[in-house]
Formats: structure tokens, sequence, C-alpha cells
């Protein structure tokens, strides 16, 4: 059972030679997922969901059994999985923490809106739209979306500081408009949390219509809080562009000094070129972006220069 469970764990973790097995299973998964989240958006579509109510059920049954088996294996597994490897954990303990992580909890909740509506018996269509919570279980399999986690996570402190000096901003808009326009428009700006629908929707720029202020000095409050509302935004914008950008580029820095040190003896062997192929994946490159930095890496190369590109022997 211990061998069992340590190849499930392997194809789980997509490591060593169940890498292979492992990416497929991923592919297997996220073709799913991708299935999931189309079928209950047609299913919300009255005609089709009466035509072919069968077919939906069936699907979500088969759905559900997968998904749950596989979170019930991942389970099992997760004593064996890397980030335990150096504890002192028992098997319980590592199954618990295995359990209040994100992607486990992810993982259930994919499967919980589907499972109260087997087991309960009123009405809960709302936990049905809840399944479209499977969508995130791709985090687990998308290396974009896995970055894009990161870089929320590390940027976490810059993105509050910003969000606090939008809501301080909002609350200011809100007073100011209530005071200019409250008089002439009661039933819009009546009180400063009705006032604050207009300052969220002029802060963002999304700017409806449906109330606006009408005096003139409402007006030019509202003219300087729109474009004071441009710069705003694009704060968070800036933060998490740069810092995606960041992570690209320590992506591609990792795998160029890889590369360098693969590079040492003047050639990449097989077992070379299959650890490349693995950090590629796990970093999430493409192929073309491989190539060009393999290629950025062998005109740098001190050892690569003394041999010649065209027929490989060493130069003097």
């Amino acid at each position: 059972m211990n061998t069992l469970r340590l190849k499930l764990a392997d194809i789980f973790e997509a490591r060593g030679k169940s890498r292979r097995w492992g990416y497929l299973f991923d592919g297997f998964l996220m073709t799913l997922i991708f299935a999931n989240v189309i079928a209950i958006v047609i299913e919300s579509v009255p005609h089709i969901a009466q035509n072919h109510m069968r077919f939906f059920v069936y699907f979500e049954l088969i759905s559900v059994a997968i998904f749950s088996v596989e979170y019930l294996a991942r389970l099992w597994t997760s004593v064996d999985l890397d980030r335990f490897k150096d504890t002192h954990y028992s098997n319980t303990q590592r199954r618990l923490r295995y359990i209040a992580s994100p992607l486990a909890l992810i993982d259930l909740f994919a499967i919980l809106p589907s499972l109260l509506t087997f087991f309960v018996s009123f009405d809960l269509r709302f936990l049905r739209v809840l399944r479209l919570l499977r969508i995130f279980k791709l985090t687990r399999y998308s290396r974009a979306m896995q970055m894009m986690l990161n870089t929320i996570r590390e940027e976490a402190s810059s993105l509050t500081a910003a969000f606090f000096i939008m809501t301080v901003i909002l609350i200011i808009a809100a007073s100011g408009i209530y005071l200019l326009e409250h008089d002439i428009q009661p039933d819009k700006f009546g009180s400063i949390p009705a006032a604050m629908w207009w300052a969220l929707i002029t802060l963002t720029t999304v700017g409806y219509g449906d109330v606006v202020p009408v005096t003139m000095l409402g007006k030019i409050f509202g003219g300087i809080i729109t474009i004071l509302s441009m710069g705003m935004v694009a704060i968070p914008t800036g933060i998490l562009a740069s810092s995606f950008s960041d992570q690209l580029r320590q992506r591609r820095r990792t795998y160029s000094e890889t590369v360098y040190q693969l590079m040492e003896d003047g050639v990449i062997c097989h077992d070379d070129r299959t650890h490349l192929e693995e950090l590629r994946l796990e970093l999430g490159l493409s192929t073309q972006e491989a190539v060009q930095i393999e290629k950025q890496v062998r005109t740098t190369h001190p050892v690569l220069k003394r041999f010649c590109p065209q027929c490989g022997h060493h130069l003097e």
C-alpha cells in the first residue's frame, strides 16, 4: 500500500519517473474542469436544461465522482508530499495540515455544492451556481494562475496600501458630493452611503450616468474626482504588472542559470536535456522561450566559446 501511495503522490506532484503521467493527469483534469464550467453555463439556459436534463445529471454525477476520488486520493497521499519530507509530523498531522491548505480547500469547495444538492431535498439552486468554483481548481494545474497568485501574495502589502488610499478617497468623494448635491437631489445624494455609489463608479472610471451632479460646484468637484481617479486606478494595476513581469524575468533567469551550469562540460547530454525539459514545464516557459535562452547562453558561455559552432572541435 505504501508503494501505491508513493506512486500516486509522484503522479499528483508530477515528479520523478511519474512526471509524464502527472502531466497527462493534470491535462485530463483541466479538460474536465473546462467541460464542467461550460456545462454549468449552458445548463442555465432553461430550454436546453429541460431537453438535456439526463445528460447534465449524469455528467455531474461522473464529474463529482472523479473530483471526489481525486480529493480523497490526494488526502491519502498527502503524507508523501515534498513539503512534509523534512518534518516530524505524524501522518494524521500531515493530512490535517493538507486539508487546511488553500488548494485542498478549493478542491473541497468544488465538490461540496453538488454533494449537498444530492443529499438535501429542498431547493439549492444557488448552490448549483457555486459549482463554478471548480474553475479555481485550475490554480493547481495552470502555471500562469500560480504565477498570478504568487504576484498577489508578494505584493499584498503594496496592494493593501493602495486599496486603503482608494477607500479614503472614496469616503472623501462621497462626503464632498453629498455636501454639494444633497439639497438639490435628495433622492440620489440624500446620504453619504447613497453618494458612495456615484463616488465608486466615478473613481473606477465606469461612469454609468445614472447619478450625476447638476450644480456648478458639484460638476467641478466631480471633474476633479474623475481626473484623480485615473491615477488611482492605475496604481494597483501598475503594481501587479510590475510584479508579474519580475516573476517572468526570475523564471527565465532560473532557466538560464541552469542551462549555464549544465553546459560547463561543453555539451548537453540526454539526461541534461530531460532535466531542462522538466524545468521548462515547471517554470511554465514556452519551447520558443527555452530555445531562445539556450541560444543566448551558447553565445556567452566561456566553455562553449572554445569550441567551433559548426564542427564542435576544440579551438586552439
